[in-house]
Formats: structure tokens, C-alpha cells, sequence
């Protein structure tokens, strides 16, 4: 089948895709979008997360034609040409960081937390980020990122 669907705020067409196929195997392996990371291949890690209508899904749990028409946003999308989104820096700047394999999803959950909720209690950070699975950080730096990013992005 073909694939017609918007990523990232462009038109995009992807051809020969099976309807069992995953978006996130379309993401990365059809249109070059490596944010996004295969690593449960089951909804239960959190690191191929992306906006699927506005919505933060896990993209492995998404087959390709559900995708059809509608609107992508991964991790790549979250910055403009010019720079890194807000939560991206913080990220960057706290050092929350190591092997970077969950960091694409985090950063999704995160943005969508601070559309939501401007300055999230400690509680609702792990609530939300709860799907998020980490193996290297111990999430206290984590935390101190989603924290930065909202204290600029109130103040900004």
C-alpha cells in the first residue's frame, strides 16, 4: 500500500508498505527519521514515543496504515532550523543523558507534559513519565532537566 501522511509538517508518501508494518519501522527505515528508537518492540519502554494527531503514542504499537492521513511528529520535529526545543536544551545542559536510547521518548513525554501542565509537581513529572523506561541515569537528572525546561519555558 501506499502510505500518505503528514511528519514532522510535511507531506510525506512512503510505497510498498505492509499494513502490519510498524510507523516506527516506516519512521526510521523509509524516511530516515532514526530519533525515534526500536527497543521493546511491546509499548512497554517508551523510547519510539511520538505525537500521532497530537497525542504521544508508541510507535511500535502503531501499524502503518492507522497512520494514513493522519499527523506525525517525532523527536526530530520538536526543534526548529534554528534551534533546539526547550526541553531538548535542558536535556542537553543537565546532563540527563548517558546512553541516549530512551532520550527520544523522554523528550516527546516531556514536551507533551509541559503543553499540559506548565509547572508540573515532582508527582506528575513521574506520572507521566512513567513509560519512559531508563537503564543509565537513575532519572534524578531527568527530573532536573523536565524541571529546567519548565521553569524557561514559564519564564520565557
Amino acid at each position: 500500500m501506499r502510505l500518505n501522511f503528514t511528519v514532522n509538517g510535511r507531506r510525506q508518501e512512503a510505497d510498498d508498505v505492509w499494513e502490519g508494518e510498524s510507523l516506527l519501522y516506516v519512521l526510521r527505515e523509509r524516511l530516515g527519521l532514526p530519533g525515534s528508537k526500536n527497543a521493546c518492540e511491546q509499548g512497554e519502554c517508551g523510547s519510539c514515543t511520538v505525537y500521532l494527531d497530537g497525542v504521544p503514542a508508541c510507535s511500535c504499537l502503531v501499524a502503518a496504515g492507522q497512520a494514513e492521513g493522519r499527523e506525525v511528529r517525532t523527536v526530530e520535529g520538536l526543534a526548529d532550523e534554528e534551534e533546539l526545543d526547550p526541553v531538548q536544551q535542558a536535556f542537553v545542559e543537565t546532563g540527563a543523558v548517558q546512553c541516549g536510547f530512551c532520550t527520544p521518548g523522554l523528550l516527546v513525554q516531556t514536551h507533551d507534559l509541559l503543553e499540559r501542565t506548565a509547572q508540573p509537581s515532582d508527582a506528575e513529572i513521574r506520572e507521566s513519565l512513567a513509560g519512559n523506561l531508563c537503564r543509565c541515569t537513575g532519572y534524578e537528572k531527568i527530573m532536573d532537566a523536565v524541571r529546567l525546561a519548565a521553569s524557561r519555558r514559564s519564564h520565557g
